[in-house]
């Protein structure tokens, strides 16, 4: 992205308003963090002389209208019957509803993969990363029930790893990996809040790593990866990070995903875990895809784009992926 005044401006706005709606201690001042991050974040979405940039971008706000019309909705009701401040359960539904319409969690999620399909891995980044972490607070305030957990959780993991099966994007593979792990961050919650924000951590960085390299290989389709990546520490730094974000031991996205495991073991969840686990396998499957595309696949006379450059990044990129895991393990002792 380049980087105008312009766009600085709403990247600070973005930043301040997620920071409101994290730290509010009332509904409509979280109700008014998510306005002000949606304004915000829509002008990083614009790309110049691009439709399907704009087309985006009126998806994103119609969807995001439709999630802070309904949390507005279930504000005012509770504000006007005077229930108690910690809603009832109906409207502690409605308020789940449109964090999840705003999230892009199943069964809404259909918006999540098309707006990814229509954004430069920029847009992408924050769209994966940051734009989760204010709905995920207000999330985790109102996960008091557990069977609403399990049903959320089931819902994320399964259709995150069946959506993925049949892409043959790139972005739209990232999109359905990103509902999987939700599910995983959801499960996190009735952990503590530490978990789902060192889990959401955790991703992101994994998240950077990947839409960095992609990036700089212009690589949107599988087939592009093949034609764009010459170099051997690219397809090495892109292998590890499909294998970390797929949770595979001992890479860093194994982390979190031992945490929750050891908690829903603990806890009695076996079939909520063996879901999760089942649909872990199978995004796994869509990862060695990529990765077999990338090394058996490797045509040179169609390298049209040679990479010679950022070498210190890449083997920068390749220790953090490598060394944070092990560097971690001290505060599971």
């Amino acid at each position: 992205m380049n980087l105008n005044s312009s766009k600085i401006m709403f990247f600070t706005i973005l930043i301040i308003s997620t920071m409101i709606t994290v730290s509010s201690n009332n509904w409509l001042g979280m109700w008014m963090g998510l306005e002000i991050n949606l304004i915000s974040f829509i002008p990083l979405m614009y790309k110049t002389k691009n439709n399907t940039t704009s087309e985006a971008m009126m998806i994103y706000f119609i969807i995001q209208s439709m999630g802070s019309i309904l949390l507005l909705f279930s504000i005012l009701i509770n504000f006007s019957i005077n229930i108690t401040p910690m809603m009832n359960e109906t409207l502690q539904l409605i308020m789940l509803m449109s964090m999840m319409i705003k999230l892009g969690a199943p069964p809404f999620h259909q918006w999540f993969p098309e707006v990814m399909e229509k954004l430069d891995w920029w847009s992408c980044t924050i769209l994966m990363t940051w734009q989760k972490l204010a709905p995920l607070c207000i999330m985790s305030n109102l996960m008091s029930n557990t069977q609403y957990i399990s049903i959320f959780v089931s819902l994320s993991v399964i259709t995150g790893a069946v959506g993925g099966l049949n892409q043959t994007s790139i972005r739209k593979i990232m999109a359905y990996s990103s509902i999987n792990h939700m599910g995983w961050m959801i499960a996190c919650m009735s952990i503590s809040n530490k978990a789902w924000m060192l889990y959401l951590l955790i991703y992101s960085i994994m998240v950077m790593i990947l839409t960095f390299t992609f990036q700089e290989l212009s690589s949107f389709y599988i087939n592009q990866m093949m034609m764009s990546s010459n170099s051997w520490g690219n397809k090495i730094l892109i292998s590890i990070s499909l294998f970390s974000i797929g949770g595979l031991p001992p890479f860093l996205g194994f982390l979190p995903k031992w945490m929750v495991m050891q908690y829903m073991i603990s806890s009695g969840a076996y079939m909520t875990l063996f879901i999760m686990i089942m649909s872990a396998l199978i995004t796994l499957f869509y990862y060695l895809r990529l990765t077999s595309t990338l090394f058996l696949m490797n045509f040179s006379f169609f390298k049209w784009k040679l990479m010679g450059k950022e070498k210190k990044t890449t083997l920068i990129l390749m220790i953090i992926n490598l060394s944070l895991p092990m560097a971690s393990i001290y505060s599971f002792l």
